[in-house]
C-alpha cells in the first residue's frame, strides 16, 4: 500500500512537470531592420531608430517613451528584442560627407516571432 502512494506521487509529480515545462513558450517580439541604399547594397553604420507615436485626445500625435536604438552591422542590419508585440516607426539615417541620408518604414511585432523589415536609405 505504501509502495503504490510513493508511486502514484512520482507519477503526479512528473506528469506536473511535463506540463509546466511544456508550456512555457517564447514570446519574445525581435525585430531585425534591414538597411539599403537606392542600387539594393546594404549600408553599414546607418543610425536606426524604432519609436512609437501616439494620438493624443485633442488629435495631437506625440512621440512615447519606448523607443530603441542601434546602428547597422557590416551586413545592414541591426536586431531588437522585445517583450511584448507593438507596431513601431523605423527611421534610418546616415550622414555623409556632403549629405544626410534617410529612410522610413513602419514594423509590426509579432508574440513569439522574429519580423525582418527593409529600409532603402536615399
Amino acid at each position: 500500500m505504501k509502495l503504490k502512494g510513493i508511486l502514484i506521487g512520482f507519477a503526479v509529480l512528473g506528469i506536473f512537470y511535463l506540463c509546466n515545462t511544456s508550456c512555457n513558450k517564447n514570446t519574445d517580439c525581435v525585430a531585425t531592420v534591414v538597411c539599403w541604399d537606392s542600387t539594393g547594397t546594404s549600408m553599414e553604420g546607418v543610425d536606426v531608430l524604432l519609436y512609437a507615436n501616439v494620438k493624443t485626445p485633442n488629435q495631437g500625435t506625440i512621440t512615447a517613451d519606448l523607443r530603441a536604438s542601434g546602428k547597422t552591422d557590416a551586413t545592414g542590419r541591426v536586431t531588437f528584442t522585445f517583450k511584448l508585440p507593438a507596431i513601431y516607426d523605423i527611421r534610418a539615417t546616415k550622414a555623409t560627407a556632403t549629405k544626410t541620408l534617410s529612410g522610413v518604414s513602419i514594423i509590426k511585432l509579432e508574440e513569439g516571432k522574429n519580423v525582418e523589415k527593409t529600409v532603402t536609405v536615399r
